[in-house]
């Protein structure tokens, strides 16, 4: 062993028991020998004589990288060197008389790193100096497997590295250019002798060596795609490849192999009328009784996907032949594959279903593109038998009943699978109930019947199962169809109603029970007779009292979705469902005595749906007045008391104080969702007192405990509702709360206090004098904490403290647009407000000017606008605000509405760019309605020529500003104008 055997040695070593210092100089060793001009040479006389797999390797890859970089400034004699020596290689012979060693002994990937060595030459020469180079080898088949096995490593790599067109690399063009020039060749030359010899291959050595051959037919079906089809679909090969597959004596890998050449035949691109005279000709249904459902091998997944990949291209012929008689081939074709497809389907592999279910899909669009022809009975029949095999795919697995149940880490991630199963599944299921409403209707009530009386251990699955087929078909059920009492849906909702499952203990099975009746609400509000049983349904241990938690709470908010829906038919039954509720409602609010909190916000559920109930107009006044008392009384009183024991406690101890507190303000603010402005304040006032005293309790929160942020959440969120519930009969107590809710505010409840101001502003004078106090807080808080510089953005900029922060500027924005735009800029220039007011004005304009958000710049130039027509009087007037107008003139009306819209940035073409550029035009419009000349010997005289405008342009649009009245046709020459500045200077001025 000389110096290089044991350098390549070294550097493979993976052991650890080298030397990190010795490795590397090994390492250095080899890449100098790789450099050396004549590595190619040393590499070739290696193989020669070494039997070691790894310098074997290292040589053939050494000479890979020679040939992929050094090949073209080789000599002529060099080249025809290293062709002779790799060809002696892939023939098995020795690359000389003296040095006998064969690299096709060398294990695997030895012979795939030669491979790819000869692809690359068959890359550079072939066919202009290398010609023979594929008819050369065909006669060294003879010596047996090792060349075979050879030559299929070379068409595969070939395949692998040129042929297929989704393995092109980065050069894709010269890649494209390379495959043309070889596959063309190949078909003048050599792909008919190819084809002959994998032919006799295979009928050779299929009693004896079933591994090589299917090693041959893997390497035909790559080429099928690409080659005469005729050298594959003939008298010879057609009937051998059915052999195989249908030989029960053979190899499975090689009746596999057999099965992938004949699905790559009918994949095989060309004339739709031709490939559906292939289909036909081929007698595919042979083969379709092979797959037993429970059969489970490769053998078995190939067959499905011929089964599929078939299927696939006689829909395709379906849709792309016009003809009666095609159409009709076509449907026959689709009949005969569809019981074998259906079969595999119920036993096979996830990747291989998700094919299965895309080809029935698309038979059911082929049978419902026949319409209005009734559907056959055999089409019939295959629907019914694809309604089946959907019920089956849909059932969980009772192996894993408990996880689901109890739904842990196994249960969550069987429900997450089923759920990505079910999509495309139920998305058929509707397809068909839209082809075959009555077959699907059928087939849906008479599985329910069957689940309801099957044997308990098998229950649950059963009964889910087609629960979710109704859940899913109720999807895409008419209008005609929810109110029919005497359709399908008539039948199984009142069925549904008044059956109490075996297994409705069960989670799963409660749920989905639960959510199909309220899909199918609306035939309950048609025909009001079931109310009673949904309310049932719903009130016992089916629905709010369900043993499991989940439930329970799911059915709560269900509870409240029914409610909503079906509103004023529940009058007469709120006395009943109030009675039903009280212990729930005693649970959610608690004794103070009790330890025991669920933890959980679910129960406002309960109380929004009491507040739907109870808030109708159609309720009796002194009913109403008595229901709304029982409820708030008690949960005011509860907080009251306990805002007084808390009166001297620290915080820490109070915090099952904190958390009844809490579970009261969410039961009180669920509650008066269901009450409606109208009602409270001008039809029933006592209900407004109601909720003003309510609110009177609510606020003492704030006060005990001011720093608690899920109350202060609370409190703010129930003074939303009053906002709505009183209009501006709120507004009394908003100093106090206002006061206290902006106390040590953090950004994002900043951000949670803006969204309250910007509902506040609805009431625009109202509110003057208190916008006037807390205006300044909010915009010195919101400044202090907002970075003068625009956002950082790029990897590591999205933290939650940058997010905070950008809701925050959004919010802000809102307000004061919302300031403005209500009557209420006069507060920007209140004596405490006017230290912040040259801050607001560079805000905005750096905001119009630089901001990413279109709507923001023109939410900005909107506010700007508002300010101008409020601030100044008409053109020489005195000054509202001293130095606004030249601020306007100088900076707005210059850097925003001119330079702004040059920049290259400014798209055009941008549809919401478009509308900013119009808010820029009125603003305009708007600048010289109020300064007058000052306004436009400004834009002629500095902002224009600063532009290098030409001044008979400049000179043309004063003129419209002052004449046109048309806001199109002026925005359309203002549009013109800025066109021709971008386009003489392509976006390369700068403004400062």
């Amino acid at each position: 062993m000389d110096d290089l055997e044991k350098a390549i040695l070294i550097s493979f070593d993976e052991s650890g028991a080298v030397e990190s210092a010795l490795k590397l100089q090994a390492l250095s060793f080899c890449q100098q020998v790789k450099e050396a001009p004549a590595a190619w040479q040393i590499c070739i006389e290696r193989l020669g004589f070494t039997k070691l797999a790894q310098v074997q390797f290292w040589c053939l890859q050494c000479l890979y990288e020679v040939i992929s970089s050094r090949y073209a400034v080789m000599s002529s004699e060099e080249k025809a060197f290293v062709r002779e020596s790799v060809f002696k290689m892939v023939c098995y012979e020795p690359v000389d008389e003296k040095n006998l060693a064969r690299v096709l002994d060398g294990p695997g990937f030895v012979r795939n790193k030669l491979a790819q060595v000869l692809v690359t030459l068959v890359k550079f020469e072939y066919p202009m100096v290398w010609s023979g180079v594929f008819v050369d080898v065909l006669p060294h088949l003879s010596k047996g497997v090792e060349v075979i096995d050879m030559f299929c490593r070379v068409l595969n790599r070939l395949d692998a590295e040129l042929i297929d067109s989704e393995s092109h690399g980065t050069d894709e063009v010269t890649t494209l250019v390379v495959a043309t020039r070889v596959k063309d060749a190949m078909r003048q030359q050599c792909v008919p002798q190819i084809v002959r010899v994998w032919y006799e291959v295979v009928s050779s050595y299929k009693n004896s060596n079933s591994e090589i051959c299917a090693t041959v037919l893997e390497c035909t079906r790559k080429y099928i795609a690409w080659i005469d089809i005729g050298l594959i679909v003939n008298d010879a090969f057609v009937p051998l490849l059915f052999d195989l597959v249908l030989g029960e004596g053979f190899d499975e890998q090689l009746r596999g192999a057999a099965a992938s050449c004949l699905l790559a035949v009918v994949s095989k691109g060309m004339n739709f009328q031709s490939k559906l005279a292939l289909l036909q000709s081929l007698r595919m249904n042979r083969i379709f009784t092979l797959v037993s459902k429970d059969s489970e091998s490769e053998f078995r997944s190939k067959v499905a996907l011929l089964y599929a990949g078939y299927g696939a291209e006689i829909l395709l012929c379906f849709d792309k032949l016009n003809s009666e008689e095609a159409r009709g081939v076509s449907m026959e074709l689709l009949d005969e594959v569809l019981p074998s497809v259906l079969r595999v389907m119920q036993n096979c592999e996830a990747d291989l279903a998700v094919k299965i279910v895309e080809f029935l899909s698309g038979y059911v669009d082929s049978i419902k593109s026949l319409s209005p022809t009734p559907l056959s009975e055999k089409q019939l029949f295959h629907v019914g038998q694809i309604l089946e095999m959907i019920r089956l795919q849909i059932r969980y697995d009772p192996d894993y009943r408990h996880n689901i149940d109890v739904l842990d880490k196994i249960g969550q991630e069987e429900e997450d699978r089923m759920f990505d199963i079910r999509k495309d599944l139920f998305s058929l299921l509707r397809n068909i109930g839209s082809v075959a409403p009555d077959v699907t209707q059928i087939f849906i009530h008479g599985s329910l019947a069957n689940a309801v009386s099957s044997p308990a251990e098998k229950n649950v699955e059963e009964v889910e199962a087609v629960l979710s087929m109704f859940y899913a078909f109720g999807e895409s059920a008419s209008e005609d169809a929810m109110k029919n009492w005497n359709g399908f849906i008539g039948k199984l909702v009142p069925m549904l109603l008044s059956t109490k499952f075996q297994c409705q203990s069960n989670r799963i099975v409660a749920l989905i029970y639960l959510e199909t009746i309220v899909r199918y609400s609306k035939y309950v509000q048609e025909n009001i007779q079931y109310i009673p049983m949904v309310l049932t349904v719903f009130l016992d241990e089916r629905g709010i009292r369900h043993p499991n938690v989940n439930v329970s709470r799911r059915a709560s908010y269900l509870f409240m979705r029914v409610v909503k829906k079906l509103k004023s038919n529940l009058v007469p039954f709120i006395e009943q469902i109030l009675q039903s509720l009280q212990d729930k409602i005693a649970q959610l609010t608690l004794d103070i005595s009790s330890k025991e909190l669920s933890g959980s916000e679910d129960g406002s559920h309960i109380f929004e749906a009491i507040g739907i109930l109870i808030g109708m107009e159609e309720v009796p006044s002194e009913k109403q007045s008595e229901y709304l008392s029982a409820l708030l009384t008690p949960l005011c009183q509860q907080v009251q008391a306990l805002l007084m024991n808390v009166e001297g406690e620290s915080i820490p101890n109070s915090s099952t104080h904190v958390a009844i507190i809490q579970q009261n303000v969410m039961a009180i603010n669920a509650l008066s969702k269901g009450f409606s402005e109208r009602l409270a304040t001008a039809i029933r006032p006592t209900i407004g007192l109601m909720f003003k005293q309510t609110l009177d309790v609510l606020l003492q929160i704030l006060v005990v405990f001011p720093k608690i942020e899920p109350l202060r959440n609370k409190v703010m969120s129930f003074l939303h509702c009053m906002v709505c519930i009183l209009g501006p009969a709120v507004v009394p107590y908003l100093p106090k709360a206002l006061d206290q809710l902006l106390k040590d505010t953090e950004p994002k409840e900043m951000a949670g206090f803006l969204i309250l101001m910007n509902q506040l502003t609805k009431f625009r004078i109202q509110i003057l004098d208190i916008m006037e106090e807390v205006f300044p807080i909010i915009v010195g808080r919101i400044f202090s904490v907002l970075p003068p510089a625009p956002f950082p953005t790029g990897p590591g900029s999205n933290t939650e403290e940058v997010r905070e922060l950008l809701n925050l500027q959004k919010t802000f924005y809102v307000f004061l647009h919302l300031t403005a735009t209500n009557d209420l800029s006069s507060v920007l220039l209140s004596p405490k407000s006017m230290v912040y007011l040259d801050q607001i004005m560079q805000f905005l304009l750096s905001s119009v000017r630089h901001h990413k958000d279109i709507s923001v710049r023109k939410s900005c130039v909107q506010i700007l606008v508002v300010l101008i027509k409020e601030w100044c009087s008409a053109p020489y007037g005195e000054e509202k605000v001293p130095g606004f107008r030249s601020f306007i003139i100088e900076r707005f009306a210059t850097d925003c509405c001119l330079y702004g819209v040059v920049e290259k940035s400014f798209n055009l073409r941008d549809a919401a760019t478009d509308i900013l550029f119009g808010e820029i035009v009125i603003a305009q419009k708007v600048m010289y309605e109020k300064f007058g000349d000052d306004f436009l010997n400004h834009l002629l005289s500095r902002a224009f020529p600063a532009t290098h405008c030409p001044q008979n342009y400049a000179e043309q649009y004063c003129q419209k500003l002052q004449q046109t009245a048309d806001f199109k046709a002026l925005k359309s020459f203002y549009k013109s104008l800025i066109e021709n500045l971008k386009s003489q200077q392509n976006g390369s001025l700068v403004f400062r």
